[in-house]
């Protein structure tokens, strides 16, 4: 099963996205299902590499590193990016730049769209 997982949301201060992140954690250890996550908006900060929080409180940087290690996709939207001066090498490893239009290809060619 082709799952297309798309996360607005910021970083941190929003429940949904820590949801989602672990929810694509799941996903991706499942087998059958490609995952793909498509990070835009906010979201695009998720997959900044080296994230420091408060010790006890959650990574989301390494959160999504499960789903890169079980071979799903990270797609984050250039322009969000660009919005928020993040470049390419700022990103979590296994995870990329992308475009407006593989997010269209990507969400034609899904079984499921999940929105967050």
């Amino acid at each position: 099963m082709n799952v297309l997982m798309i996360i607005n949301g910021s970083a941190y201060g929003l429940d949904s996205t820590f949801n989602a992140v672990r929810l694509a954690g799941s996903l991706s250890k499942r087998e059958g299902v490609e995952l793909t996550v498509f990070l835009m908006g906010d979201g695009v900060t998720a997959a900044m590499s080296g994230q420091k929080t408060a010790d006890g409180y959650y990574k989301l940087d390494r959160m999504l590193g499960t789903v890169a290690r079980n071979d799903g996709e990270i797609l984050c939207c250039g322009t969000c990016m660009d919005a928020r001066g993040i470049q390419e090498p700022m990103l979590i490893e296994g995870s990329r730049r992308s475009t407006m239009d593989e997010l269209a290809d990507r969400t034609l060619a899904a079984d499921k769209v999940l929105v967050f």
